[in-house]
């Protein structure tokens, strides 16, 4: 069976445009990417778990702030990979500051084959993008969910 992650896409209305919230993941392996390295706030749904409470909790963790209001289902998406992402969108507070965000930390084994473990956030960075950016910060994988979005929209 695939893995299942479960995220929410973030956005908020600036004058008449959407713009969505991303993530850009910490680590080494992503320090020096931009195009097609930046995700929804999302991680992988526990056994047992409800998809949705996995993703309001995997985007309180990347976010270190909890997001509420009401979601709307947005589907599943299938990655290069072979991961299924489900995603919901909701409406957050245009004023939520994404300079403010305090992720969750992981550890690693670097340099490779070193021996020493070091710590990682989860989202080194998070930032507001219109559509038109988000289509391509986004992983590829991801990228349907802006037209997604945009049909819950009309």
């Amino acid at each position: 069976m695939a893995l299942r992650s479960a995220g929410l896409l973030i956005y908020r209305r600036v004058s008449n445009d959407l713009e969505v919230l991303l993530v850009h993941p910490g680590g080494p392996f992503w320090a020096g990417k931009d195009e097609a390295a930046w995700s929804i706030p999302k991680g992988l749904v526990e056994p047992d778990e409800d998809e949705l409470a996995a993703a309001m909790r995997e985007t309180a963790e990347e976010l270190g702030v909890a997001i509420d209001g009401r979601v709307t289902p947005l589907g599943e998406y299938r990655q290069p990979g072979g991961k299924i992402v489900v995603a919901w969108s909701i409406e957050a507070d245009p004023a939520l500051d994404v300079n403010a965000i305090r992720s969750s930390e992981f550890q690693m084994e670097w340099p490779p084959r070193s021996g020493q473990m070091k710590s990682f956030p989860e989202v080194d960075r998070a930032g507001w993008f219109s559509l038109a950016e988000a289509g391509t910060k986004l992983l590829k994988g991801q990228r349907p969910m802006l037209a997604d979005l945009l049909k819950h929209q009309k």
